[in-house]
């Protein structure tokens, strides 16, 4: 195994030479081009550049699978622990340990249990060849529900290197978001074995569950950690409207559902605050909903100018976003044009400095964006 590299090469001569190139390629603007690299995956989740040459991919199906060296294999990586395929629940996200150049670790997220009691689970293993091993609990929320939506399961780590991972609401939970006796609707933080912090906010406070990072959210779908500063993004479904982008702070509260944009899909308002005092406010609110699935931050050498910027992916706006940030502010958002009119779930940047998209289909593609010149 090796560490990736930072420095891209011309991304059209990289993938020339690495046989990456398929027929599937279709315009994306004026200044843009999406090659479709594989398809056939079934409702894929995320993914993970495992060195240059090889993607690992995870099925919300139940499956991972292997990219590698511009083929798709057909055989997926055995030994897999088993999840709740129900709904939202399945296999979810993929992220490598900081050192998993000399320790070869990967974290998977996934639902875990049965229709009548559930949570967000998240292992840890190694591949050796096209085999799962090693595999090791590292979290499972507590309580469990009985709804297979809303799980959460992004994951990040600090740069201390201690893990974020992201507990939905459950959709029926959602008062639970506002208490500390329950990892529903907040954000955790675990050391990279499972073991809590000494410094996490809420380790003295007898009623309160003391993996707690963050709480008062709804479901977090998107969990970057800017390694320059340290600073801790996030995004999360709101109902109908009330998406949001979040500036994550340890012990704070972040609203949901006594304060929010969002109404319920009734047409009902969920509350009639939008904001309330010791509550954080979003920085953008996204109303009607876009639907923000995974999130990235750009670093690389296709696209200068979006260095530091977060990409955004969308399901229901069916669209790539890109928040211009400069430290803690947000500057601007907008849609990247590429007019694929597809659910798109998954956004990272690859060793080459080019966009890899996943699309949330039954027939699932995975693509890649550069710069058409």
């Amino acid at each position: 195994m090796f560490a990736l590299t930072r420095t891209a090469c011309t991304a059209a001569v990289w993938l020339v030479l690495a046989g990456w190139l398929t027929d599937g390629v279709q315009a994306a603007g004026a200044d843009l081009r999406v090659e479709t690299l594989a398809d056939g995956l079934e409702h894929p989740w995320s993914l993970v550049w495992l060195d240059e040459d090889r993607i690992l991919i995870a099925e919300r199906a139940g499956r991972l699978r292997v990219f590698e060296r511009g083929q798709l294999r057909d055989e997926p990586v055995s030994g897999v622990p088993d999840s709740f395929v129900r709904a939202q629940g399945g296999l979810q996200d993929l992220l490598l340990h900081p050192d998993y150049a000399t320790n070869g670790w990967i974290y998977l997220s996934l639902a875990h249990g049965d229709a009548r009691a559930n949570a967000t689970r998240v292992v840890r293993g190694r591949l050796d060849g096209n085999a799962w091993i090693d595999n090791e609990v590292i979290f499972t929320a507590q309580p469990t529900k009985a709804t297979a939506v809303h799980y959460g399961a992004r994951m990040a780590f600090l740069n201390d290197g201690t893990l974020l991972i992201s507990v939905g609401d459950g959709f029926n939970l959602r008062e639970k978001a506002q208490h500390l006796d329950s990892h529903i609707g907040s954000i955790v933080r675990v050391t990279a074995d499972g073991r809590v912090p000494p410094d996490n906010p809420f380790i003295d406070h007898d009623d309160a569950l003391p993996e707690i990072f963050s709480y008062g959210h709804r479901n977090v779908q998107g969990l970057v950690v800017d390694p320059e500063t340290g600073l801790i993004w996030s995004h999360e479904h709101g109902p109908r409207g009330g998406d949001e982008l979040n500036l994550i702070r340890p012990g704070a509260n972040y609203g949901w559902p006594v304060a929010t944009h969002g109404i319920d899909y009734s047409g009902a308002r969920i509350s009639p605050f939008t904001s309330r005092p010791g509550m954080v406010d979003p920085l953008i609110d996204w109303t009607p909903s876009i639907a923000p699935a995974g999130m990235s931050q750009y670093r690389g050498e296709l696209f200068a100018d979006w260095h530091g910027d977060l990409l955004i992916a969308s399901l229901a706006e069916r669209s790539l976003r890109r928040v211009r940030i400069d430290g803690e502010q947000v500057l601007g958002d907008a849609i990247i044009p590429l007019n694929l009119g597809r659910r798109l779930r998954d956004v990272q940047v690859g060793p080459d400095g080019a966009i890899y998209l996943l699309t949330d289909e039954p027939n699932g593609a995975l693509l890649r964006l550069t710069p058409e010149s």
